[in-house]
């Protein structure tokens, strides 16, 4: 049986909810992005700074929802690269955010946020750009002989 190429092709019903899962992924990267942009921005003037603990809860469901979308990147052939790029960036996220306040403390604290908010502005583009490659790759799995 050497050189055999099985191919296994998912059902219909599966591959539309992997599609489901990845859009429902994609909306909550949206979703959470969104909010937590706008509480960043409320902080960074002063505002609303009872909500930080919010903010980290969104941020953790954020992080959550671009790893959801490494699975089904590092499962799907052709995304294993990208996928990993995307799960070392959302590891960066709340390393920041955690240690934001600590670092460079004082007057150039902004730098430090600026950089916050861009690595978490890059991680919504990035979880954006595998949804979409995930959207376009066909739903066969190639099983090598090896595999079996």
């Amino acid at each position: 049986m050497r050189g055999l190429d099985v191919r296994v092709t998912r059902s219909p019903d599966c591959e539309a909810t992997v599609k489901s899962i990845v859009l429902i992924a994609r909306l909550l990267v949206s979703l959470f992005g969104i909010a937590l942009v706008v509480l960043g921005i409320l902080f960074w003037t002063g505002h609303a700074l009872s909500l930080l603990q919010v903010h980290m809860t969104l941020g953790g469901l954020f992080v959550l929802s671009l790893w959801l979308l490494v699975v089904l990147g590092l499962l799907a052939r052709g995304n294993r690269a990208f996928a990993g790029v995307v799960f070392i960036w959302s590891l960066i996220v709340p390393v920041l955010g955690v240690t934001q306040l600590s670092l460079l403390p004082g007057r150039y604290h902004w730098v430090i946020q600026t950089l916050h908010l861009l690595v978490g502005l890059i991680a919504m583009g990035l979880g954006h750009a595998l949804a979409r490659r995930l959207g376009r790759r066909p739903a066969a799995v190639v099983i090598s002989p090896q595999a079996l």
